[in-house]
């Protein structure tokens, strides 16, 4: 039997009947919140022992087969692995897919795979089926971004370093950088707003904060969320049994019902330009980049 959920419920109901499961929905993820959040203070011990999983899959809308796209030369999924393993705080890294064309591409470099199922509708839900195959402990899970073959491990260190050192209250650490006012309306860069303490407000496809122009603000420090993230194990385990809530539904934001469900997730700034690979087109800027920093 499948790990992972099935998705949810057609977009095609009615207005009135999509509000009121809404509400069964909150009502239900507040019910499970309480008592995975009283579970998670419980049991929660120190962060030591960590595990770094990419999860991969072969079907895109956007860009099919994007894991085994060479870049310069080498499959991307290689060269984001190789890039993770440059971290200084993982223990371990693994792929997890759910396609056998990458798992034997993974392999053919070196990596360890974990087969997951293709019901895991995110990342987050493929990590907590490796991390429950996997069979060891761990600490903090990992999920990094197999499309972003220009990682800096210094990234996964800090994130890392965030749920060890900075917030022992947070189950979830994430990162952001400076959003590029040309990106301000753009629904594919996710935008972050944080509070004084650099714990996550919200995250939004569209501009935020917003103003009443309407448009982008030059001189507002607006946030751009990185896709990496990182887990207290024992809350990846509670996540998916969460029901989905309504602004992760609304936004299709999985980070939302993390917040929804009133979990405290800690931010880091970071100074990096994303250069993550959502199209074909996406392949040639990433090489170019490469070419220029010199990395073979």
């Amino acid at each position: 039997m499948a790990i992972c959920s099935p998705s949810s419920e057609s977009s095609s109901a009615t207005s009135g009947r999509a509000w009121i499961v809404h509400a069964l929905v909150a009502g239900a993820a507040v019910a499970v919140g309480a008592h995975a959040a009283a579970y998670f203070k419980w049991f929660r011990k120190g962060r030591s022992r960590v595990v770094g999983i990419i999860p991969a899959r072969f079907a895109s809308s956007r860009f099919e087969g994007k894991p085994l796209v060479h870049i310069l030369g080498k499959p991307m999924i290689q060269r984001t692995w190789e890039r993770a393993k440059l971290a200084s705080t993982l223990d371990h890294i693994v792929v997890a897919t759910d396609d056998e064309r990458i798992a034997e591409c993974c392999r053919g470099f070196g990596a360890d795979v974990i087969m997951t199922s293709e019901s895991c509708r995110n990342g987050t839900e493929r990590c907590n089926e490796a991390l429950l195959k996997l069979g060891k402990h761990y600490d903090i899970v990992v999920n990094i971004q197999g499309d972003e073959p220009l990682l800096e491990p210094d990234i996964i260190d800090g994130i890392v370093r965030a749920l060890q050192v900075g917030a022992p209250d947070a189950v979830f650490s994430t990162a952001v950088t400076s959003l590029k006012p040309e990106d301000g309306l753009d629904p594919n860069r996710v935008k972050c707003v944080v509070d004084n303490h650099d714990y996550a407000i919200y995250f939004s496809r569209g501009l935020i904060p917003y103003n009443k122009s309407g448009k982008v603000n030059p001189q507002f420090p607006y946030l751009l969320h990185l896709g990496i993230q990182s887990f207290d194990s024992k809350f990846l385990r509670i996540y998916p049994q969460l029901p989905p809530t309504p602004l992760q539904l609304e936004e299709d934001l999985e980070q939302l019902k993390v917040l929804e469900n009133g979990y405290k997730m800690k931010v880091i700034k970071v100074d990096h330009d994303a250069h993550g690979v959502d199209t074909p087109e996406d392949v040639e800027k990433i090489e170019a980049l490469m070419r220029e920093r010199s990395i073979s």
